[in-house]
C-alpha cells in the first residue's frame, strides 16, 4: 500500500510539473492564436482584445495556470481556440484512437519478438539466432520516416490498402464491414510501428533469454533429460519475465512517441496528430491537455509494467 501511495504521489508531481512546464514554454514562445486575426484589417483590435478576455488569455500566467488546474481536477481542460469546443471532448476521442493503434501495434510487436526469440532459442542450431539478430540490427538502422514513406508509397501505388485516414469517405454499412474497413486503414500505420519497435524488442528478448539460462546451465539441464524447448519455455522465459515486463512499460512509451510521427504522416486522427495541429495553430489549452494526457498514458504504461514485475518476480515483493 505504501508503494502504491508513493507512486501515486510521484505521478501527480510529474503531471503537475509537465503541465506547468507546458504553460511556461507557451508563455515564452512568441505570438499566440490571434496573430493571424490581427493581420485582418476587417477585425478591430478591440475585437481581438475581447476574444482574448473571453478565453482568459489576457490574465497573468500564474492566474491562468491556477484556473486551469482547478478546472482540470474536475475533468475540464479549457476550450479549444481552433475548434471552439471543450478540450476534453477532443482529447478522449483522439486518445482512444491513439491507444487503439498503439495497442494493436504493441501486441503484434511483442508476439513477433517473443515468437522469434523463443523459436531461435529453442533450436540447437546457431544460424537461426544469428539471422534473427542480423535482420533485427538491419531494421534498427532504418529511420522511422523512411519506413513510413516506403510503406505509404507501396500502399498508394498498389491500391491494395488505404494510404491514410481511419475510415473511408463512404462508411460501409454493417458492423462487420466497418470493422474490416478500420482494419484496412490500420494496416499501414500498424506495420510502420511494428517494424520500428519489434527489432528492439527481439534483441532484448534474445538477451534476456540468454542471461536467464546461460549456456552451461542449459547444457546441464538438457543433460538431465529436460528437452531444450522445455528449458527455454518454462525456465528461461519465467526467469526473464521480470526484465521483459519492465521493458513493456518502456516499449509503450517508445511506441507512443513513435505514433506522434506516424499519425501525422498517415493522417491517423490520434492524439499525436491533434497535438501537431494544436502546435501549428498555437491552440494553447489543446497543447497543454494533449501533453498531460500523453504523459498520463506513459505513466499508466510504466505502472502496468511495474504491476507485471510485482506479479512475476518474488524479489520485487520481498523488497517491500
Amino acid at each position: 500500500m505504501r508503494v502504491l501511495l508513493e507512486r501515486a504521489i510521484r505521478a501527480a508531481v510529474i503531471l503537475f510539473g509537465v503541465s506547468l512546464f507546458s504553460f511556461l514554454l507557451l508563455e515564452a514562445a512568441p505570438g499566440d492564436f490571434f496573430d493571424e486575426l490581427r493581420l485582418n484589417r476587417q477585425v478591430s483590435p478591440a475585437t481581438v482584445a475581447a476574444l482574448r478576455t473571453e478565453y482568459g488569455l489576457d490574465a497573468p500566467l500564474l492566474t491562468r495556470y491556477r484556473r486551469w488546474v482547478a478546472a482540470a481536477l474536475h475533468g475540464h481542460f479549457g476550450y479549444s481556440l481552433q475548434y471552439r469546443v471543450p478540450v476534453e471532448r477532443l482529447l478522449w476521442r483522439r486518445t482512444a484512437n491513439t491507444l487503439l493503434l498503439a495497442g494493436v501495434a504493441l501486441a503484434l510487436a511483442w508476439l513477433i519478438a517473443l515468437g522469434v526469440g523463443l523459436a531461435t532459442a529453442a533450436t540447437t542450431r546457431v544460424w537461426p539466432d544469428r539471422m534473427a539478430g542480423a535482420i533485427a540490427a538491419a531494421l534498427l538502422a532504418l529511420p522511422d520516416v523512411l519506413i513510413a514513406l516506403v510503406l505509404l508509397s507501396i500502399a498508394a501505388h498498389s491500391g491494395w490498402l488505404p494510404a491514410g485516414g481511419m475510415s473511408s469517405v463512404e462508411s460501409p454499412p454493417g458492423l462487420r464491414a466497418a470493422v474490416a474497413d478500420l482494419a484496412r486503414h490500420m494496416t499501414v500505420p500498424v506495420a510502420i510501428l511494428v517494424i520500428s519497435i519489434a527489432p528492439a524488442l527481439l534483441q532484448h528478448v534474445r538477451a534476456g533469454l540468454s542471461e536467464a539460462v546461460p549456456v552451461p546451465l542449459a547444457i546441464a539441464l538438457t543433460a538431465r533429460g529436460l528437452p531444450r524447448r522445455r528449458v527455454i519455455v518454462r525456465h528461461a522465459l519465467h526467469l526473464a519475465a521480470g526484465p521483459l515486463a519492465a521493458l513493456g512499460g518502456l516499449s509503450l512509451a517508445t511506441l507512443l512517441s513513435a505514433s506522434l510521427l506516424v499519425e501525422a504522416v498517415v493522417g491517423w486522427p490520434g492524439l499525436g496528430a491533434l497535438l501537431l495541429e494544436a502546435v501549428s495553430a498555437r491552440d494553447e489549452y489543446v497543447i497543454v491537455g494533449a501533453t498531460v494526457v500523453s504523459t498520463l498514458c506513459l505513466l499508466c504504461g510504466n505502472a502496468i509494467g511495474d504491476a507485471v514485475i510485482y506479479a512475476t518476480d518474488p524479489r520485487a515483493r520481498a523488497a517491500e
